[in-house]
């Protein structure tokens, strides 16, 4: 028994450095590091190296030309997007702090992008969500509020061609969701989140073990 524990915890820590090596694998430049600084002065957090780099393969890999995001932040997650996008591509970016987006706005050209790959929306998402057009977009990034999840992939399926990616960044929740314990409703959403997503009949789903969790589903055709 004293074996297999100590096997166990191996097996865990060898994980760990590996999530951690896998997460760091791909460097960020200058730009990128900036916008990660002033969400870290806003208080603000930002999505990982780890996945920002799968965001940026996911795009690529889509061959996307029209991205919708929620939760502009400072911009680190949209320049991961914007890298691989289509050199023709828009990213669409909500965010309800203007005042955030203006960061993103400077980290975007200071990564080398035009003014013209970037829409900026201020608002609400779920006000601004139903005035973009049905099947106009090849992903959908979420990473707004947690207690609207549910809200956004059903928008994210009316957003999408078939073929078009939806992914949720934070689904772990920093271990909450797999938690036994009592947890906030956010937590209980994101469970009915992974639950709703695993069973859809329309999506064809993974949840990739990046950052604090992203889960990614391919909208059937």
């Amino acid at each position: 028994m004293r074996q297999l524990r100590g096997q166990e915890r191996a097996i865990t820590a060898n994980r760990q450095t590996s999530w951690a090596f896998a997460d760091a694998f791909v460097a960020e430049d200058a730009a990128l590091r900036w916008a990660r600084d002033r969400a870290r002065e806003a208080g603000t957090r930002s999505v990982s190296s780890g996945t920002g780099a799968a965001l940026r393969l996911l795009a690529a890999a889509a061959d996307a030309k029209a991205v919708a995001e929620i939760g502009t932040g400072a911009g680190v997650s949209g320049i991961h997007l914007l890298n691989g996008m289509r050199p023709d591509g828009v990213l669409t970016t909500v965010d309800s702090e203007p005042e955030m987006q203006q960061f993103a706005r400077q980290a975007f050209r200071a990564a080398g992008f035009t003014g013209n790959r970037a829409r900026f929306i201020p608002g609400r998402a779920l006000d601004v969500l139903p005035r973009l057009a049905d099947g106009g977009y090849d992903l959908v990034f979420c990473d707004g509020d947690r207690s609207e999840c549910l809200d956004y992939l059903g928008e994210s399926l009316r957003l999408l061609r078939p073929g078009g990616l939806v992914c949720f960044e934070g689904v772990f929740a920093n271990g909450r969701t797999v938690d036994s314990a009592v947890q906030p409703a956010e937590v209980l959403r994101l469970r009915e989140l992974l639950r709703t997503v695993r069973e859809s009949t329309v999506l064809q789903s993974s949840l990739l073990p990046v950052g604090d969790g992203l889960l990614c589903a391919v909208k059937r055709g």
